[in-house]
Protein backbone atom coordinates (compact mmCIF):
# COMPACT_ATOMS: atom_id res chain seq x y z
CA UNK A 1 0.00 0.00 0.00
CA UNK A 2 1.42 3.46 -0.71
CA UNK A 3 1.78 5.48 1.96
CA UNK A 4 4.30 8.45 0.70
CA UNK A 5 2.59 11.79 1.38
CA UNK A 6 5.41 13.86 0.68
CA UNK A 7 8.57 14.84 -0.82
CA UNK A 8 11.59 13.17 0.88
CA UNK A 9 9.25 10.06 1.17
CA UNK A 10 11.23 6.81 -0.01
CA UNK A 11 8.55 3.46 0.12
CA UNK A 12 10.14 -0.12 -0.10
CA UNK A 13 7.21 -2.51 0.21
CA UNK A 14 5.65 -1.41 3.41
CA UNK A 15 8.65 0.55 4.73
CA UNK A 16 8.50 4.08 4.37
CA UNK A 17 11.56 6.07 5.49
CA UNK A 18 11.99 10.02 4.96
CA UNK A 19 10.18 12.57 7.10
CA UNK A 20 8.44 11.49 9.99
CA UNK A 21 9.99 8.26 10.44
CA UNK A 22 12.77 6.86 12.10
CA UNK A 23 15.17 6.30 8.94
CA UNK A 24 16.10 9.81 7.52
CA UNK A 25 18.47 10.02 4.50
CA UNK A 26 20.03 12.85 2.85
CA UNK A 27 21.59 11.76 0.01
CA UNK A 28 20.07 9.86 -2.93
CA UNK A 29 22.16 8.70 -6.10
CA UNK A 30 20.71 6.76 -9.30
CA UNK A 31 17.19 7.95 -9.36
CA UNK A 32 17.35 11.16 -11.39
CA UNK A 33 20.99 9.93 -13.43
CA UNK A 34 20.37 7.81 -16.69
CA UNK A 35 21.43 4.43 -16.04
CA UNK A 36 24.41 3.00 -17.45
CA UNK A 37 24.04 2.62 -20.97
CA UNK A 38 25.57 -0.27 -23.43
CA UNK A 39 26.28 0.83 -26.90
CA UNK A 40 26.16 -1.01 -29.87
CA UNK A 41 28.36 1.44 -31.48
CA UNK A 42 30.69 0.14 -33.70
CA UNK A 43 33.71 1.52 -35.46
CA UNK A 44 34.04 3.11 -39.25
CA UNK A 45 36.78 0.92 -40.89
CA UNK A 46 37.63 3.50 -43.50
CA UNK A 47 36.84 6.74 -42.23
CA UNK A 48 36.64 8.84 -38.85
CA UNK A 49 33.79 8.22 -36.66
CA UNK A 50 31.60 5.28 -35.71
CA UNK A 51 28.43 3.53 -37.15
CA UNK A 52 25.47 4.32 -34.43
CA UNK A 53 24.10 1.36 -33.24
CA UNK A 54 21.34 0.65 -30.42
CA UNK A 55 21.71 2.41 -26.57
CA UNK A 56 20.62 -0.36 -24.36
CA UNK A 57 20.09 0.78 -20.67
CA UNK A 58 21.51 -1.49 -18.10
CA UNK A 59 20.25 -2.33 -14.74
CA UNK A 60 19.58 0.97 -12.14
CA UNK A 61 21.23 0.87 -8.78
CA UNK A 62 19.63 3.61 -6.62
CA UNK A 63 20.85 4.33 -2.71
CA UNK A 64 20.28 5.93 -0.39
CA UNK A 65 22.88 7.42 1.59
CA UNK A 66 23.94 9.57 4.82
CA UNK A 67 21.25 7.69 6.71
CA UNK A 68 20.24 8.60 10.14
CA UNK A 69 17.96 6.26 12.44
CA UNK A 70 16.89 7.81 15.12
CA UNK A 71 14.79 5.30 17.75
CA UNK A 72 13.32 6.14 21.23
CA UNK A 73 14.84 5.23 24.41
CA UNK A 74 15.19 1.91 24.98
CA UNK A 75 14.48 0.75 21.29
CA UNK A 76 17.21 1.15 18.25
CA UNK A 77 17.40 -2.47 18.61
CA UNK A 78 13.89 -3.05 17.35
CA UNK A 79 14.16 -0.18 15.09
CA UNK A 80 16.92 -1.38 13.24
CA UNK A 81 15.37 -4.93 13.89
CA UNK A 82 12.31 -3.61 11.62
CA UNK A 83 15.07 -2.08 9.35
CA UNK A 84 16.60 -5.62 8.62
CA UNK A 85 13.49 -7.46 8.68
CA UNK A 86 12.31 -4.96 5.57
CA UNK A 87 14.96 -4.72 3.71
CA UNK A 88 16.22 -8.40 3.52
CA UNK A 89 18.28 -10.38 0.61
CA UNK A 90 15.43 -11.96 -1.49
CA UNK A 91 14.84 -13.06 -5.10
CA UNK A 92 12.11 -11.32 -5.76
CA UNK A 93 12.18 -7.65 -6.22
CA UNK A 94 9.41 -5.15 -4.70
CA UNK A 95 7.72 -1.84 -5.52
CA UNK A 96 10.49 0.97 -4.76
CA UNK A 97 8.85 4.06 -4.54
CA UNK A 98 10.46 7.92 -4.40
CA UNK A 99 8.71 11.09 -3.74
CA UNK A 100 11.18 13.59 -4.70
CA UNK A 101 9.21 17.06 -5.80
CA UNK A 102 6.54 18.35 -6.95
CA UNK A 103 6.08 15.95 -9.76
CA UNK A 104 5.12 12.83 -7.64
CA UNK A 105 6.36 9.99 -7.21
CA UNK A 106 7.66 7.44 -9.19
CA UNK A 107 8.19 3.74 -9.16
CA UNK A 108 10.56 0.99 -9.76
CA UNK A 109 10.83 -2.62 -9.26
CA UNK A 110 14.13 -3.64 -6.74
CA UNK A 111 15.81 -5.66 -4.69
CA UNK A 112 17.90 -4.56 -1.68
CA UNK A 113 21.91 -5.99 -2.45
CA UNK A 114 23.58 -3.25 0.36
CA UNK A 115 22.94 -2.55 3.51
CA UNK A 116 24.55 -0.75 6.34
CA UNK A 117 24.12 0.34 10.09
CA UNK A 118 27.17 1.63 11.73
CA UNK A 119 27.64 1.74 15.23
CA UNK A 120 29.43 3.67 17.28
CA UNK A 121 29.00 5.59 21.26
CA UNK A 122 26.24 6.98 19.92
CA UNK A 123 24.29 3.88 18.90
CA UNK A 124 23.92 3.19 22.51
CA UNK A 125 21.50 6.40 22.89
CA UNK A 126 19.10 5.24 19.69
CA UNK A 127 21.44 7.00 17.10
CA UNK A 128 22.91 5.18 14.36
CA UNK A 129 24.31 7.75 11.69
CA UNK A 130 26.26 7.08 8.31
CA UNK A 131 23.88 3.70 7.47
CA UNK A 132 22.94 3.24 3.92
CA UNK A 133 20.88 1.19 1.49
CA UNK A 134 21.33 0.30 -1.94
CA UNK A 135 18.60 -1.41 -4.17
CA UNK A 136 19.12 -2.99 -7.66
CA UNK A 137 16.15 -2.71 -10.52
CA UNK A 138 16.70 -5.23 -13.20
CA UNK A 139 14.12 -2.58 -15.32
CA UNK A 140 15.82 0.78 -15.14
CA UNK A 141 12.79 2.72 -16.29
CA UNK A 142 10.51 4.95 -13.87
CA UNK A 143 6.80 4.35 -13.74
CA UNK A 144 3.86 6.41 -12.48
CA UNK A 145 2.52 4.90 -10.09
CA UNK A 146 -1.12 4.94 -11.94
CA UNK A 147 -1.67 1.94 -14.00
CA UNK A 148 -3.46 2.70 -17.38
CA UNK A 149 -5.95 0.97 -19.33
CA UNK A 150 -7.57 0.72 -22.82
CA UNK A 151 -10.21 -2.07 -24.47
CA UNK A 152 -11.37 -2.04 -27.65
CA UNK A 153 -13.28 -5.32 -29.65
CA UNK A 154 -13.65 -6.64 -32.44
CA UNK A 155 -14.44 -4.92 -35.58
CA UNK A 156 -18.78 -4.66 -35.54
CA UNK A 157 -21.42 -4.26 -38.42
CA UNK A 158 -22.26 -0.94 -38.98
CA UNK A 159 -25.78 -0.59 -36.87
CA UNK A 160 -27.70 1.74 -39.10
CA UNK A 161 -27.48 3.53 -42.43
CA UNK A 162 -28.29 7.37 -42.80
CA UNK A 163 -29.10 10.11 -45.34
CA UNK A 164 -26.58 12.91 -45.74
CA UNK A 165 -27.35 16.33 -46.55
CA UNK A 166 -28.00 15.48 -50.21
CA UNK A 167 -29.96 12.66 -49.89
CA UNK A 168 -27.36 10.27 -50.55
CA UNK A 169 -27.71 6.97 -48.24
CA UNK A 170 -24.18 6.55 -46.65
CA UNK A 171 -22.96 3.83 -43.71
CA UNK A 172 -23.89 4.18 -40.08
CA UNK A 173 -21.19 4.48 -37.35
CA UNK A 174 -20.19 0.75 -36.19
CA UNK A 175 -20.26 0.09 -32.41
CA UNK A 176 -16.70 -0.67 -32.53
CA UNK A 177 -13.72 -0.01 -35.16
CA UNK A 178 -11.52 -2.75 -33.51
CA UNK A 179 -9.10 0.59 -33.19
CA UNK A 180 -7.96 2.32 -29.58
CA UNK A 181 -5.44 4.42 -28.37
CA UNK A 182 -2.92 4.14 -25.46
CA UNK A 183 -0.89 6.92 -24.06
CA UNK A 184 1.96 6.93 -22.49
CA UNK A 185 3.35 10.22 -20.88
CA UNK A 186 6.41 9.41 -20.00
CA UNK A 187 9.83 9.75 -22.51
CA UNK A 188 10.73 5.79 -22.96
CA UNK A 189 9.05 3.34 -23.99
CA UNK A 190 6.81 1.03 -22.03
CA UNK A 191 5.76 -2.62 -22.41
CA UNK A 192 1.93 -3.42 -22.06
CA UNK A 193 0.38 -6.80 -20.82
CA UNK A 194 -1.84 -7.69 -23.29
CA UNK A 195 -5.42 -9.66 -22.63
CA UNK A 196 -7.11 -11.14 -25.21
CA UNK A 197 -10.73 -13.26 -24.89
CA UNK A 198 -12.66 -15.08 -27.13
CA UNK A 199 -14.25 -15.66 -29.13
CA UNK A 200 -11.50 -15.24 -31.47
CA UNK A 201 -9.20 -17.10 -34.72
CA UNK A 202 -6.03 -16.43 -35.01
CA UNK A 203 -5.90 -13.12 -32.84
CA UNK A 204 -3.62 -10.16 -33.97
CA UNK A 205 -3.08 -6.55 -32.48
CA UNK A 206 -0.65 -4.31 -34.46
CA UNK A 207 0.24 -0.96 -33.11
CA UNK A 208 -0.22 1.32 -35.96
CA UNK A 209 1.72 3.97 -34.95
CA UNK A 210 5.17 1.79 -34.87
CA UNK A 211 3.93 -0.65 -37.17
CA UNK A 212 5.09 -3.65 -34.95
CA UNK A 213 2.56 -6.80 -35.00
CA UNK A 214 1.74 -9.62 -32.40
CA UNK A 215 -0.31 -12.26 -34.39
CA UNK A 216 -1.33 -15.99 -33.36
CA UNK A 217 -2.31 -18.99 -35.04
CA UNK A 218 -5.05 -20.05 -32.05
CA UNK A 219 -8.89 -19.92 -32.05
CA UNK A 220 -10.33 -19.12 -28.49
CA UNK A 221 -13.47 -19.74 -27.71
CA UNK A 222 -15.57 -17.22 -25.21
CA UNK A 223 -14.27 -18.85 -22.08
CA UNK A 224 -10.32 -18.62 -23.16
CA UNK A 225 -8.10 -15.85 -22.15
CA UNK A 226 -4.98 -15.06 -23.66
CA UNK A 227 -2.10 -12.92 -21.79
CA UNK A 228 0.76 -11.31 -23.76
CA UNK A 229 3.59 -9.92 -21.31
CA UNK A 230 5.72 -7.75 -23.26
CA UNK A 231 8.39 -7.45 -21.14
CA UNK A 232 8.48 -10.90 -19.64
CA UNK A 233 8.23 -12.54 -23.43
CA UNK A 234 5.52 -14.75 -22.11
CA UNK A 235 2.21 -15.92 -23.83
CA UNK A 236 -0.17 -17.67 -21.63
CA UNK A 237 -3.61 -19.26 -22.12
CA UNK A 238 -6.24 -19.18 -19.42
CA UNK A 239 -2.98 -18.57 -16.83
CA UNK A 240 -1.05 -21.71 -17.30
CA UNK A 241 -0.54 -22.93 -21.02
CA UNK A 242 2.47 -21.65 -22.30
CA UNK A 243 1.58 -20.86 -26.34
CA UNK A 244 5.01 -18.80 -27.19
CA UNK A 245 5.65 -20.82 -30.25
CA UNK A 246 1.56 -20.25 -30.99
CA UNK A 247 3.27 -16.81 -32.93
CA UNK A 248 2.47 -16.26 -37.23
CA UNK A 249 5.52 -15.55 -39.06
CA UNK A 250 4.01 -11.78 -38.88
CA UNK A 251 4.46 -11.71 -35.63
CA UNK A 252 7.57 -9.51 -34.03
CA UNK A 253 8.87 -10.99 -30.98
CA UNK A 254 7.07 -9.89 -27.57
CA UNK A 255 9.34 -7.49 -26.61
CA UNK A 256 9.59 -4.91 -29.33
CA UNK A 257 5.96 -4.27 -28.66
CA UNK A 258 6.35 -1.47 -26.58
CA UNK A 259 3.92 1.75 -26.16
CA UNK A 260 6.37 4.49 -27.55
CA UNK A 261 6.14 8.01 -26.04
CA UNK A 262 2.74 9.88 -26.89
CA UNK A 263 -0.29 8.58 -28.77
CA UNK A 264 0.42 4.78 -29.74
CA UNK A 265 -2.86 3.49 -32.07
CA UNK A 266 -3.96 0.03 -32.08
CA UNK A 267 -5.92 -2.05 -33.85
CA UNK A 268 -7.23 -5.62 -33.09
CA UNK A 269 -7.94 -8.24 -35.84
CA UNK A 270 -9.10 -11.68 -36.45
CA UNK A 271 -8.73 -13.83 -39.56
CA UNK A 272 -12.20 -15.10 -39.86
CA UNK A 273 -15.48 -12.63 -39.64
CA UNK A 274 -15.00 -10.81 -36.08
CA UNK A 275 -16.94 -11.99 -33.02
CA UNK A 276 -17.96 -8.38 -31.73
CA UNK A 277 -17.81 -10.32 -27.91
CA UNK A 278 -14.55 -10.67 -28.33
CA UNK A 279 -12.06 -8.27 -26.77
CA UNK A 280 -8.49 -7.03 -25.96
CA UNK A 281 -7.40 -4.98 -23.42
CA UNK A 282 -4.29 -3.30 -22.31
CA UNK A 283 -2.35 -2.64 -19.08
CA UNK A 284 0.86 -0.24 -18.65
CA UNK A 285 2.63 2.70 -17.10
CA UNK A 286 4.00 5.90 -17.93
CA UNK A 287 7.65 5.35 -18.63
CA UNK A 288 10.23 7.86 -17.85
CA UNK A 289 14.11 7.27 -17.85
Amino acid sequence: MTTLTRPGHVQFGDLLLGPGTPYGWKKLTGWNELPGIDSGTVPRSGVHGAYPGALLAQVRTITLDEMVIRAEPGRIGATVAELEAATPLADDEQPLLVHLDDRGPLLVFARVIRREVPVDPAYGVGVATGGAIQFEASDPRRYTPDVLYAETRLPEPCLHWHRDDGGDLTRGIPASTGNVTAHNYGRAPSHPVITIRGPVDRPSVTNTTTGTVLEYDIKLDAVDELTVDTYASTVTLNGTENLLDAATGNSHPEETFTLTPGRNRLAFRSATPPDPSACLSLRWRSAHW
